[in-house]
């Protein structure tokens, strides 16, 4: 592992591998428009990520012969360093992963699961939207921390280095210290107060006077060098028993009375990563596949790009109000279906690829009309065997999530989207790592006029999610694009988005990241700030949408493969770089 002064002068490595940007260029967090960036170009592999460290680091795993799954672990674990807002190992997330040799693609559900313990009414004092952050800090909204077991399991079936190997890039970090970057000091000065409350991140992200780490400032982290190092030395068993899950605990139910929360050692000695079958679907001539319930990532993008597959968006070209409007339109028709059906599989039946089956679809997409908004939405009748009533979760769930994609020197491809779900997750540290606040992704309310939210709360049930790490092949079964990002509900957006730019409208993977945003966040329309969509606004309104305006900040990390070689993109809204030789 290089040195810290190595890593931070990988924006001079040459062409073999090229930093996007550096970090005096990044855009503020409520950027207004675009730093266009160039695609990056490789012949043997690549990989893009959040941060340059981490890509870095997967770069020199993947320069060294290790597997795609090697870079992205290696990747992660350096992202908990110089990301800790957006994710690590007090967090989970889902990863897909393709085996070139095989043919075969594959998902691996590292999602966290609620405490045995857990009462179903826990959050109905939050259920005023209003309220959520209140909700999500300190150790009730926690779940069981599950991203190093996922971890394992695809390292066991999908690695190549040893284990240990893939933990050194963090553990220098960890001991040397890394540059805080432009947005983590943003994002510490922004959420002061509430990094304040509880005194390990206070702690941690604050000087002794108490002055917030600012850009430039070189931050340590000891304590989490020994969690990676009982990591490296035990893998997935230091999760189960031993001193980090003794901090963890700890760090849970000794919060003050308004936040305790309810995590005990058995939840971790329970807690089984799972391996489970991708849902694909068709769109045009290409096969789209993505991870399954409990996340909605997978089942809602294919459904949207399959009620879309039925107007012709190339003929109208990006950007215009007119795509816009099918998109916004296919966007709300496949929400109030994830909304109401899709939650944890294990906890009841849905109707899984009932949801993307081709005659519903179709019988969806003639609800669509191509100049003006549907007044009402609501859920449709998807094919499936077990029906029954169900009420919408309507729990506003913001974002605080990352996105790794990565293409071996053998073919072989994994991407992961992982998350403590809101920004800094619950404000709480043990061991070094921020802790989850995963619990509030569940539905405040477990049932609503009398009916049960399929996404409520039980316990060792896994909260619905948004992410979607995503796979596109072509007509031969050959994979061509790999592509994920961090936004909460908007995930979804984002990633359809992405691969209509390149399949539809024939933009390269760093064009199609930078095409302006239209989302469904919170239940509500919004265009991306500063870009052509906002110009577009009135005549969105003009066909019945009501718009709001809004920073869309998302971190769209992909790869696109062909016989000439790997392109790689990053999105300019956050750090993140493309590294590929």
């Amino acid at each position: 592992m290089k040195t810290l002064t190595a890593l931070l002068t990988a924006a001079c490595l040459g062409a073999t591998a090229a930093l996007a940007q550096s970090d005096s260029e990044l855009l503020p967090e409520s950027a207004t428009g675009l730093t266009q960036k160039d695609p990056v170009f490789a012949k043997r592999f690549m990989i893009s990520a959040a941060n340059p460290y981490a890509a870095q680091a997967g770069f020199e795993i993947l320069d060294a012969g290790g597997s795609a799954t090697d870079a992205l672990i290696a990747s992660q674990f350096v992202l908990n360093l110089v990301e800790p807002q957006s994710a690590g190992v007090g967090g989970g997330g889902f990863m897909i992963h393709f085996d070139a040799r095989r043919g075969e693609t594959t998902t691996f559900d590292g999602r966290e699961t609620s405490p045995a313990a857990t009462p179903d009414d826990i959050f109905l004092p939050y259920a005023d939207p209003f309220r959520f952050g209140d909700a999500a800090q300190g150790g009730k909204s926690t779940g069981v921390p599950s991203l190093v077991q996922m971890f394992e399991m695809a390292h066991d079936r999908t690695g190549g280095l040893k284990w240990g190997r893939l933990i050194e890039p963090a553990l220098t970090l960890a001991e040397e210290g890394f540059v805080v970057s432009p947005r983590l000091a943003r994002l510490i000065a922004r959420d002061t107060e509430r990094l304040q409350r509880h005194p390990s991140t206070a702690a941690y992200f604050f000087h002794e006077d108490g002055r917030p780490y600012a850009e430039g400032d070189v931050l340590r982290n000891p304590e989490f060098a020994e969690t990676l190092r009982e990591i490296s030395e035990r893998g997935a068993d230091a999760f189960r028993d031993g001193p980090i899950v003794e901090a963890i605990v700890e760090a849970v139910t000794n919060d003050d009375a308004d936040h305790r929360g309810y995590l005990s050692a058995q939840d971790f000695l329970d807690y089984q990563p799972l391996e489970r079958p991708p849902v694909c679907g068709g769109y045009r001539t290409y096969t789209i596949c993505g991870m399954g319930p409990p996340s909605s990532g997978g089942l809602t993008v294919i459904q949207i790009l399959g009620l879309l597959e039925h107007f012709d968006l190339t003929s109208l070209g990006a950007n215009s109000p007119e795509a816009t409007h099918l998109f916004l339109e296919a966007m709300r028709l496949a929400f109030a279906d994830r909304e109401i059906y899709i939650a944890d599989p294990d906890f009841g039946p849905t109707p899984g690829v009932g949801l993307i089956d081709g005659a519903y679809l179709t019988a969806r997409a003639q609800l669509i009309d191509p100049r003006a908004a549907l007044e009402n939405v609501t859920p449709g009748n998807p094919p499936w065997r077990t029906p029954r009533p169900l009420a919408a979760d309507i729990t506003p769930k913001p974002p605080g999530t990352t996105h790794i994609s990565v293409v071996d020197a053998r073919g072989n491809i994994a991407a992961a989207t992982n998350t403590v779900m809101a920004v800094f997750g619950n404000r709480v540290m043990a061991g070094g790592f921020i802790l989850n606040n995963e619990l509030t992704n569940f539905s405040f309310e477990p049932t609503r006029n009398g009916l049960p939210v399929a996404n409520r709360i039980e316990p060792g049930k896994r909260p619905l999610s948004a992410m979607a790490p995503t796979l596109v092949f072509d007509a031969d079964g050959a994979p061509v694009m790999v592509i994920g990002s961090p936004g909460g509900q908007a995930i979804i957006a984002y990633v359809a988005l992405t691969i209509i730019g390149v399949l539809d409208w024939g933009l390269n993977i760093q064009e199609a990241i930078e095409l302006p945003h239209a989302a469904l966040f919170f239940g509500r329309l919004a265009v991306e700030k500063g870009t052509a969509l906002e110009a577009a606004a009135p005549a969105l309104e003009a066909m019945g949408h009501s718009v709001r305006i809004s920073d869309l900040n998302s971190g769209l990390h992909g790869i696109t493969i062909s016989e000439r070689g790997l392109t790689g993109g990053a999105d300019p809204r956050r750090e993140g770089v493309a590294l590929g030789r």
